[in-house]
């Protein structure tokens, strides 16, 4: 079981060119080291970066708004804000805040019903946590998702023994891309004297966002629900192209 969390911009570098990464020789394919130095820690974000979980994500939005409204609008007004806490979402589609808590409830039952059959992780999710781990880096998840929900979803995608901190929007007053939770989590980890040896490895806009903001690394994971031109525009420090990347990368 994952333990509970404790209580509680400079330049940036150009985007990394297609396929190459920095501290990192590549020789038939495969890449080494090239730096002797490791991450003090690694955050990712939960839905769309390590978790495979836009579907679930899409058919619980569906649901609700079928319930609630009659129909649902377009998925991509619901995609243009994937990232943001739940709550923050409904708002913009109920005409009260007693509406959004009754979205809230019928948006929660509905994916906890479905949740285990549809998520999976990313491929190379377990094989990155675990070579992180295995240096020494200190491995974290930053998520809008609630508390119950993100541990159920690290657990189904069997990542949970190498998840040292679930940092959760029930841990915090502001969501991303405000950098709160990414501050509680480098402050719980001991690592807010030095943020910039930090990574943070996210698929929206407010993961960039939330990282920079905090002083940490950023990098881009394009497989997600963002368009890669979305990502490019917050100019990210690393743009992956697969989830394993990240252990290619090390601290300038």
């Amino acid at each position: 079981m994952l333990p509970d969390p404790p209580g509680p911009p400079a330049p940036r570098r150009s985007l990394l060119p297609r396929g190459r990464l920095p501290g990192a020789n590549r020789h038939d394919g495969h890449a080494t080291l090239t730096g002797s130095r490791v991450w003090g820690g690694v955050f990712f974000d939960l839905d769309g970066t390590l978790a495979d979980t836009v579907e679930l994500i899409l058919m619980s939005y569906r649901h609700t708004m079928r319930t609630h409204l009659g129909e649902a609008p377009p998925d991509e007004r619901w995609l243009a804000t994937l990232g943001t806490p739940l709550r923050v979402q409904l708002m913009d589609f109920a005409q009260s805040a007693a509406e959004a808590a009754a979205m809230l409830d019928t948006y929660t039952t509905f994916q906890r019903r479905v949740h285990d059959e549809m998520v999976k992780p990313f491929p190379g999710a377990a094989e990155v946590l675990k070579g992180l781990k295995a240096r020494g880096s200190r491995v974290a998840v930053v998520t809008s998702k609630r508390d119950e929900v993100a541990r159920r979803t690290i657990e189904v995608c069997g990542l949970s023994a190498d998840v040292e901190l679930v940092v959760s929007c029930d841990h915090v007053q502001r969501g991303k891309p405000d950098p709160e939770a990414v501050h509680y989590a480098l402050s719980a980890l001991g690592l807010d004297e030095s943020p910039a040896d930090v990574l943070f490895v996210g698929d929206s806009p407010f993961d960039l966002r939330a990282g920079r903001a905090a002083g940490t690394r950023t990098a881009a994971a394009p497989w997600g629900a963002f368009a890669r031109q979305a990502l490019e525009a917050e100019r990210p420090d690393y743009f992956l192209e697969t989830l394993t990347d990240v252990l290619d990368i090390t601290p300038a």
